[in-house]
């Protein structure tokens, strides 16, 4: 990407308004997305009350971000993916595969987490 001239506070405040449209677009785009916005709200309260110390809260807490962080990423992978063309190829399909696979282990991660602190 060019250089956009902004520095400092500006650069940081803009960088900050184009987060905050990429979460906007995931949740108003993306339904797996949606569902697990709903579960880190469900889940950030119930880590607090649940975590024993200060570690487990963060095991909790950080498994759910980490989903959110891997759902993002593959939305974006399928955004970019789909941009390029609709028509099949094996290349596109992979990468959509493998983004899956990606928030199919995150899961998996948020699954053995809580599965452990809980038991």
């Amino acid at each position: 990407m060019a250089y956009s001239g902004n520095t400092g506070l500006t650069r940081i405040i803009k960088a900050a308004q184009y987060s905050w449209q990429g979460f906007c677009a995931a949740y108003k785009h993306e339904e797996a997305f949606r569902q697990e916005v709903w579960i880190m709200a469900i889940a950030f309260p119930l880590a607090l009350w649940l975590g024993e110390n200060g570690v487990e809260k963060a095991l909790m807490i950080g498994s759910v971000l980490l989903l959110l962080i891997v759902e993002l990423l593959n939305s974006a992978v399928e955004a970019v993916v789909d941009r390029t063309g609709m028509e099949r190829h094996k290349l596109s399909g992979r990468a959509k595969d493998m983004g899956s696979a990606a928030v199919t282990i995150a899961i998996l991660n948020v699954v053995i987490i809580w599965g452990f602190m809980l038991s």
